[in-house]
């Protein structure tokens, strides 16, 4: 079955399991590149308020619905709240704060109900169990379908266990063969909370090389992802696929959503194009030998430290 239509469970609802990412792609060009991606036939938009490009993405999701000839429900949306980051002169935000900023990105967006909200860093610090409240409170009203954190660790989930409120669905972290946080995933798991891969695609020499597209990719792997000798590179090459699709298909086979990003339509179509071929255990569990740690796509360094 082509990942276009593999749906992993989330709640009461479900998720596709190849989203559409919008990190880096402007207010002003995300309507164009939103309603192609679900043209293309996206069926996951993924976006955020600390993207500044939420009125765009959503311009793009009624436009594209449109040029797809499908209806709201056919399409699943995320967007995250900002918490706040008292350390970069940020106040973190309270209960009444956080609801505000909900319908601030509902407004923005154009939607009646997201399908998923997530804390996007754990930086609201004393303020996260309010924060978490008003998103239980929120889907409990009905504006949510599923609620969730991004790049918390066990120790932040289990703040919300402590306070006695429901646990997150989803954990949208930074996941590829570089960083596999093998004990969060774990974790995760066991918890029944869903991991949502981000940044899939560190390993590509391509990825961010522009100006403006930072991050805490070292030189050395750079040039690793450069080198004629790269794995992922003879892997693909042996699957007669891009090295994308099989970074991506490495995370939906171990059962994570990915959130790939491109502005080019030939290579949005590439990379929700993941039929057709299957990983083999051994290469799987070579790539299992890879893993270097902490994530590198913040250009600040881990984002579950900001907490």
């Amino acid at each position: 079955m082509p990942p276009l239509q593999t749906r992993f469970p989330l709640g009461k609802t479900q998720i596709p399991a190849v989203g559409f990412g919008t990190y880096l792609i402007s207010n002003d060009d995300a309507a164009q590149t939103v309603a192609e991606a679900i043209s293309i036939g996206y069926r996951h938009i993924d976006t955020a308020a600390g993207y500044q490009n939420e009125a765009g993405v959503g311009a793009g999701i009624d436009h594209g619905l449109a040029l797809a000839g499908i209806d709201r429900d056919d399409l699943f949306v995320t967007t995250k709240l900002w918490p706040g980051n008292a350390n970069w002169g940020d106040p973190p935000k309270g209960y009444d704060e956080t609801r505000a900023a909900f319908e601030a990105s509902r407004a923005a967006l154009g939607l009646e109900v997201i399908d998923l909200y997530l804390i996007h860093a754990p930086s609201g610090g004393e303020k996260r169990v309010e924060e978490w409240r008003a998103l239980c409170d929120l889907k409990s009203e009905g504006a949510i379908r599923a609620i969730g954190v991004s790049n918390f660790t066990r120790d932040h989930i289990e703040e919300i266990r402590a306070a006695g409120l429901p646990m997150p669905e989803a954990n949208q972290v930074e996941l590829h063969p570089w960083s596999q946080k093998p004990d969060l995933v774990a974790y995760l798991r066991a918890e029944g909370i869903l991991p949502i891969a981000y940044s899939s695609l560190v390993p590509l020499s391509t990825w961010r090389t522009k100006p403006g597209q930072e991050s805490a990719k070292t030189d050395q792997m750079k040039s690793d992802g450069q080198s004629d000798t790269s794995p992922f590179r003879h892997m693909a090459a042996k699957y007669g696929v891009t090295e994308a699709q099989l970074l991506l298909k490495w995370g939906v086979q171990n059962g994570f959503p990915v959130l790939p990003k491109s502005m080019s339509p030939d290579r949005m179509r590439q990379n929700l194009d993941l039929a057709g071929f299957d990983i083999d255990p051994g290469d799987m569990a070579d790539i299992a030998g890879m893993d270097r740690g902490d994530g590198v796509a913040w250009a600040i360094g881990d984002p579950s430290k900001l907490g």
